[in-house]
């Protein structure tokens, strides 16, 4: 609920502080005394269009500042602004033009303001606030009164997967395309590095390879000359060893202390004739076909040109045919994916078809039942030659079905049914209000209502209705309301008098809450324009009486 409203240097209010209470509360005085400038102002505050012109004069700036009793409402959680305890909306119009918007003290955008103020007040009167006039939030409503909400759920779940399949079938469609021009490049690229029989490492071993056919008649050369130190040539390392171990023999028969020796040579001498085994080996190695070096050369070429297009190493340029293989799978099986796609997507739409055929049906059938209460309320409140529609046409499919929901007027019978957001009189659209309000109150659940002009043009009986269904309406959210009839201020829960004075300076407009004697003098004042006995007796009489419990 609305806690408290705070206006400032607005229009010509020098500073007023409004605590509302739950229920309905009831705003009356004089004619001029302000009492639309302060629904003006809560109307700025909600995010409605601001002029310098609200500014009092004399002032930089004029500050609306509205305390709501609501906590954790999603629309902030979203935006990423804590309400837990509450919110706090503050808007300030500067006499350069330019105005701020804050929420519980974050900055925000006047479109976000006003999202924000749509879920928390409805104003119905001169001001294009109402949510009513939406011809979305009709078809929300109806759907609503009608219990339709699963069925309409269910729809809208159904619609968003068909419309995410489509879309993939667009993305695969739009992919295709493309692919199809890349598919030969990926079957060469595919094709170019499997014929290369690639091994990892290989590249690796073919450089070492090169370095000894390059070098083949030094190492040839090299190679003679150690085996033949070693081993081959008279007189060799080999022979060597072998006569000093033949001589440390004789010794040992002798001396037992030169075994040890002995056996270290014979060690050294199995360990060279292994080396000579090796460079004999090596040495056969390098009696290789001259023509190998250009093969040799000729695979690196091939790895270095490979390289350059697919990787810095061999790992890589296989890894890119991995990739490369992957990516023509894909597409060679997009073909089969996209049919099967497409037959699930014709599915889909044969089951959003009859979702939104039964929807439809529904609706109409609801609308008929909505239609006599709104109607039969109507008549209670001076409109009983008045006309009531839902008008539903069928309309492309969207997540809330296949229909146009809209609600239709005629204040005459005879006259031409109009949208809602067409009727001009303030007072008349205000009652239509209220009469969808009292027949929807279970399906709206915007917590604060705000009457402008509800009372305009009726009295007698008619004031009697208008104030039971606003005491009903105010039943479990809060109802505000500028008033000129006593019958609706005698049903108030808050009733305040909105008084404009002389200060010397210009004038001062400041509200006073009414209850007892106060309140019965105010009530005796709109009922005769002059306090009397007769009036005073009479207003105590209607407090009295709607102090009671309103019945429909």
């Amino acid at each position: 609920m609305l806690k408290e409203l705070h206006v400032k240097n607005f229009a010509i209010i020098n500073e007023l502080r409004v605590n509302f209470e739950p229920g309905l509360n009831v705003l009356t005085g004089e004619t001029g005394a302000g009492k639309s400038i302060i629904i003006g102002a809560l109307g700025i505050v909600l995010g409605q269009r601001a002029y310098t012109e609200m500014i009092k004069t004399g002032a930089k700036e004029a500050t609306v500042e509205a305390f709501f009793d609501v906590e954790d409402h999603p629309a902030l959680n979203e935006m990423g602004i804590n309400s837990s305890g509450g919110i706090i909306i503050r808007r300030v119009v500067s006499s350069s033009g330019k105005t701020k918007a804050y929420i519980n003290d974050n900055m925000v955008s006047v479109q976000s303001l006003a999202a924000l103020g749509k879920t928390l007040v409805d104003i119905h009167g001169q001001n294009e606030h109402q949510s009513l006039l939406s011809a979305d939030n009709q078809m929300r409503l109806l759907d609503r009164f009608g219990g339709l909400d699963g069925l309409r759920a269910e729809f809208a779940g159904a619609f968003h997967e068909a419309e995410a399949l489509r879309k993939k079938i667009e993305d695969l469609k739009a992919g295709a395309r493309a692919a199809v021009q890349k598919l030969d490049l990926l079957k060469f690229q595919a094709n170019e590095i499997e014929s290369a029989d690639l091994e990892a490492g290989e590249d690796a071993k073919l450089e070492d390879e090169r370095a000894i056919l390059s070098n083949l008649g030094r190492l040839t050369e090299r190679s003679e000359a150690a085996y033949g130190e070693l081993y081959g040539s008279e007189g060799s390392a080999l022979e060597r060893l072998q006569s000093a171990v033949s001589a440390l023999r004789e010794m040992s028969s002798i001396d037992k202390s030169v075994e040890n020796v002995i056996e270290v040579l014979e060690q050294a001498l199995a360990l060279s004739e292994d080396a000579s085994h090796s460079l004999r080996s090596h040495k056969d190695r390098y009696d290789a076909d001259p023509s190998r070096l250009e093969a040799v050369e000729d695979r690196i070429e091939r790895f270095k040109g490979l390289k350059k297009k697919y990787g810095d190493s061999i790992a890589d340029i296989l890894a890119f045919l991995e990739r490369t293989k992957e990516e023509l799978s894909t597409i060679e099986t997009s073909g089969e994916s996209l049919e099967d796609m497409e037959k699930e997507l014709a599915g889909k739409g044969g089951e959003l078809k009859a979702l939104a055929d039964k929807l439809s049906g529904k609706r109409r059938k609801v609308s008929a039942g909505l239609e006599s209460s709104i109607m039969g309320v109507l008549k209670t409140l001076a409109l009983e030659k008045s006309e009531f529609k839902v008008d539903i046409k069928e309309a492309p499919v969207s997540a809330t079905g296949a229909d146009y929901v809209e609600f239709l007027f005629s204040a005459n019978r005879g006259e031409a049914l109009k949208p809602l957001v067409k009727v001009a009189s303030g007072g008349e659209l205000s009652r239509i209000m209220l009469a969808i309000k009292s027949v929807l109150r279970e399906a709206d659940d915007i917590p604060v209502l705000v009457f402008d002009e509800v009372d305009a043009g009726i009295g007698g009986k008619t004031a009697q209705n208008v104030a039971r269904k606003l005491k009903q309406a105010s039943e479990g959210r809060q109802v505000l309301l500028i008033t000129h009839l006593p019958q609706i201020a005698s049903v108030a829960d808050m009733h305040a008098l909105i008084l404009k004075e002389d200060a010397g300076r210009g004038v001062t407009v400041t509200l006073r809450k009414l209850s007892g004697r106060d309140r019965q003098e105010e009530v005796a004042r709109m009922l005769s324009g002059r306090i009397t006995e007769t009036s005073l007796e009479h207003a105590r009489e209607i407090i009295d009486k709607g102090a009671g419990k309103a019945t429909g």
